[in-house]
């Protein structure tokens, strides 16, 4: 092989879809291919479907555009076109300009179906829906069936096969431990005729409430059942079930499907399926009495998260699973603060916000968290004790490793720790009067969640702002611009716009250009359509649900977020394999030719979608 050729086989080995052929089959490309020069301004090609031939940029820029003459990409070296590659199949006659001059190469069709079916890996690249094919791209990062992941992010309705048992208020005592001892469960349900869950059982109950008290067998049940018991809902992951057993000290759990019992859950059915770092780190947390002690068990964070990455776990299941450890974590702290002040004069709820709200945290988080106080509060009377609760467990968690925030929105900070009447006011006054800066630095505010507490403190705040949200224009419109000063680093080129100089240089943020355009996104669709969801993914299925969004652009929405936040975790994961803190900065050059591209098709999505939002608000 001549020095031109073997040049052009190593440019071809270097690109995707190329870089998936064998040795062989790119040593005998070269001599197939056609290479065309184009000079600027000239159309790609003369005549003719530009899906007719494959074209492979070598150097120079080309845009294509549909037969409106709509602007549909921006080629540049490396970059292919042509061929059934483009995502817009209602667009077949799209075709291509050179907007410098180009050099290209060409390969016929023909050739690229005698490669498409010797090489499977190759023929991915050319599903027939462009969109499709992006999409099982995105999604292809988490897909392994590793037992650990499957363990640790199992829905609970995977692990409950047993039918519910439950008894009429109105049956004896007996008649129920008669049930119990012939079915052999430790717990039953107590349901009213139409199936109404009214409360709960256990054999705990039998030998505390019955027997040590020497009550009448013959009494109904309901004279020593638990009243609206604790559930949790059957697509709820079963470590988040863990955490709450750990928490509640309780070993029972009704697992409800909508309004229906679908079954009970029990301490021992995790033992069988769970045996995690994850669900023992929740375990141990409440275990703890010093924040030394829950020093140390944070600090094995990292290695959780390397555990997932190495697993292929969903980036989405990485942030719950991270998120209830912080949960957790915080939940602890919480209860020795009031071991160590008492109890609390008036009720409060201790709210988490920002990506910790969104259960979408990883192993670089600061702090992010407010606190709603009953409007029984005097500052007189009671500020010293929550001032003294916030500063125990704000420097607690700063202790841990979750950082204090830098714009200090916690707890901590006095304006962020106040009573449900202020917190109306604040919602207020960000909503009726929306001013950009104002609204920029406490966006973090909406997207709440209740951590520990007075969880009707939080219900009231979170019915109160999506009541004032919901189809609200002219506040949406400044949400909607603050989302749209996130760009992401996607240049003109489509190539990626990276830091300049300073410690970071040649990088771009995974997190604020990255994630954070994403998120941004889904918020403003959510409170324009007052939903209640927070964690991102589930504001985007709903969003589409009710017609906010386009089920088409929600779903490309969350592939491209998946496909983001695993290589920002696979990244990070890197990072602690070599001993270094983790971050959020990337460089290009530590991505596959594939991740680079996959990375633009995302980043392209979310600037399609900000255009989108644009339109509909900023007019």
């Amino acid at each position: 092989m001549d020095i031109e050729l073997l040049e052009i086989r190593d440019f071809l080995a270097a690109h995707h879809p190329f870089d998936q052929l064998p040795t062989d089959a790119l040593s005998a490309l070269p001599a197939k291919l056609q290479i065309r020069y184009f000079r600027r301004d000239s159309t790609i090609p003369e005549s003719g479907n530009l899906n007719n031939d494959l074209y492979l940029v070598r150097t120079g820029a080309v845009e294509l555009r549909d037969t409106e003459g709509e602007l549909l990409a921006r080629l540049g070296e490396g970059d292919v076109c042509g061929y059934r590659t483009s995502s817009y199949d209602e667009l077949a006659e799209h075709h291509g300009s050179a907007i410098e001059d180009t050099l290209i190469y060409q390969l016929p069709a023909k050739e690229v179906d005698d490669l498409c079916l010797r090489y499977p890996p190759f023929a991915y690249f050319f599903v027939s829906e462009g969109g499709n094919r992006r999409r099982d791209a995105f999604s292809n990062i988490g897909q392994a069936d590793s037992a650990q992941v499957n363990q640790m992010t199992v829905p609970i309705g995977d692990i409950i096969h047993k039918a519910p048992i439950s008894m009429p208020p109105t049956a004896t005592i007996r008649e129920t431990a008669e049930v119990m001892s012939n079915e052999r469960v430790s717990s039953i349900l107590i349901a009213d005729a139409g199936g109404a869950l009214l409360g709960i059982v256990t054999d705990r109950d039998l030998r505390g409430r019955v027997v040590a008290k020497a009550l009448d067998y013959n009494l109904p049940i309901a004279e020593i059942m638990t009243r609206s018991p604790l559930t949790v809902d059957i697509d709820d992951y079963a470590f988040e079930a863990q955490l709450m057993m750990a928490r509640q000290n309780i070993h029972h759990l009704p697992v409800m499907n909508g309004e229906r019992v679908a079954g009970m859950l029990t301490a021992t059915d995790l033992t069988k399926h769970h045996t995690t770092s994850a669900v023992y780190l929740v375990s141990d947390i409440f275990k703890q009495t010093q924040i030394e002690s829950l020093q140390e068990i944070s600090a094995k964070v990292p290695q959780l998260l390397l555990s997932l990455a190495s697993a292929e776990a969903t980036a989405d299941s990485a942030g719950h699973v991270i998120t209830a450890v912080t949960d957790a974590i915080t939940t602890r702290l919480l209860q020795l603060a009031e071991q160590k002040l008492g109890a609390p004069p008036v009720p409060y709820a201790w709210i988490a916000a920002g990506s910790q709200a969104r259960n979408e945290q990883t192993a670089k988080s600061d702090q992010d968290n407010c606190m709603i106080i009953d409007d029984g509060y005097d500052e007189k009377l009671h500020g010293e004790y929550f001032r003294e609760l916030a500063r125990f467990v704000c420097d607690g968690l700063d202790a841990c490793g979750y950082i204090y925030c830098p714009g200090e929105m916690m707890a901590i900070t006095d304006q962020w720790r106040q009573p449900l009447k202020t917190w109306k006011r604040y919602f207020h006054k960000w909503i009726e009067q929306p001013e950009p800066k104002a609204l920029m630095l406490t966006c973090v505010f909406f997207d709440l969640r209740c951590i520990y507490g007075e969880k009707n403190l939080f219900r009231d705040i979170r019915e109160y702002l999506l009541q004032k949200t919901r189809g609200n224009r002219i506040f949406l419109a400044y949400m909607a611009g603050n989302a749209l000063s996130h760009q992401p680093p996607l240049g003109f080129f489509r190539n990626f716009v990276l830091i300049k100089g300073g410690e970071h240089d040649h990088t771009f943020d995974m997190k604020h250009t990255g994630i954070v355009p994403i998120v941004d996104l889904a918020r403003v669709y959510a409170l324009a359509a007052g939903s209640e969801a927070v964690n991102t993914l589930s504001r985007l299925e709903a969003v589409a649900e009710g017609g906010e969004v386009s089920e088409n652009g929600a779903r490309d929405l969350r592939d491209a977020l998946e496909f983001v936040s695993a290589i920002r975790i696979e990244h990070q994961a890197k990072q602690i394999r070599a001993g270094l803190k983790a971050d959020n900065f990337m460089s290009p050059d530590d991505l596959s030719h594939f991740e680079r591209n996959q990375l633009k098709d995302a980043f392209a999505v979310v600037r399609t979608m900000q255009n989108v939002l644009s339109q509909r608000y900023q007019r």
